[in-house]
């Protein structure tokens, strides 16, 4: 009932995965229009929204997911809209947020940018990985917790920061529609 006439090729499905048919101000519009069918207030939308976009700055990559739905319903957030959030966390982002996530716990630890050394996290994960499902803890402890634990303190600010920004963003913008709704109703 609400498929295309024409069936779009797969060219143009994996281009508009990355610049949007209608640009990425009518896609952010489209999302807003969404968020806002969601049930629930503005409020418990923006903060599940929030916590989806905070849990991606973690570097637990796989458990995002679970992770956002758990710190929606700690705040009784839409669990839902947690989900939607986590769409901040994707190929294009994350080597950007893993980078900014180790150096800024490397600095929060002491330890400096260490000289010489260039994190391949696709390995990393990989071992982290085979670590965990071999139970291998001495790797995990050798290869994978030298990386993790600055991961691990570093993305607490941007945790933070990230979450009141994206809960206020989305909430104004919840709350503008929603009034928007109600001028047309009366």
């Amino acid at each position: 009932m609400f498929k295309r006439r024409q069936k779009q090729s797969l060219i143009t499905r994996l281009r508009n995965m990355v610049w949007p048919e209608g640009g990425w101000k009518r896609y952010g519009q489209y999302i807003l229009l969404r968020l806002n069918r969601l049930k629930g207030t503005p409020q418990e939308i923006a903060a599940g929204v929030a916590c989806g976009v905070a849990i991606s700055f973690t570097p637990f990559v796989g458990f995002h997911f679970v992770l956002a739905a758990i710190t929606a319903w700690i705040v009784r957030g839409n669990i839902l809209a947690s989900a939607l959030g986590t769409a901040a966390g994707n190929p294009w982002t994350f080597p950007f947020i893993w980078i900014s996530v180790l150096y800024t716990g490397r600095e929060i630890l002491g330890m400096g940018d260490v000289p010489g050394t260039r994190v391949d996290f696709l390995h990393v994960f990989e071992k982290g990985m085979h670590a965990l499902m071999t139970f291998d803890f001495s790797m995990f402890f050798r290869d994978i917790w030298p990386i993790l634990w600055p991961m691990m303190v570093g993305c607490i600010p941007f945790y933070i920061v990230s979450w009141l920004a994206s809960y206020y963003l989305f909430k104004i913008a919840l709350e503008k529609i929603a009034n928007r709704k109600k001028g047309k109703r009366a």
